[in-house]
């Protein structure tokens, strides 16, 4: 799945591991994903977000998209930071799924919490798809 996304690749999010409903992505805040404020825009960080847990929940097989997410940002986001977000599957019950996300900022080997995602995955029909 993630060899043809395109929209996160053309962001430079690299796919580090997925495996049994875990993954990890990395992102590098580039000069054009700040804001007004001279920080990251949140849009960005969800996105990367996003990617570690599409990725963890299509790491089973059958084709899964969010059916619901959210994200509660932390600390700010500034240009240049590499950002890391570990996707971990919680529960996943009938055709769906709950995933937790946390997004760190890798700074000279520490680990900063700059945003938890929460989402909500769902099986989709392969024939209506």
């Amino acid at each position: 799945m993630f060899d043809v996304d395109t929209a996160s690749q053309s962001l430079g999010i690299e796919l580090l591991e997925a495996a049994d409903g875990r993954a990890v992505t990395r992102m590098t805040v580039l000069p054009g994903m700040v804001n007004g404020h001279d920080i990251a825009h949140g849009g960005y960080v969800f996105l990367l977000a996003d990617t570690a847990f599409a990725c963890a929940c299509n790491s089973h097989g059958p084709v899964t998209v969010a059916s619901a997410a959210e994200i509660t940002f932390v600390a700010a986001v500034h240009r240049s930071d590499v950002l890391i977000a570990t996707a971990a599957e919680r529960t996943t019950f009938g055709r769906s799924g709950i995933y937790d996300v946390t997004v760190h900022r890798s700074r000279a080997g520490d680990l900063d919490v700059v945003a938890e995602f929460r989402g909500h995955s769902r099986v989709v029909d392969q024939q209506r798809h």
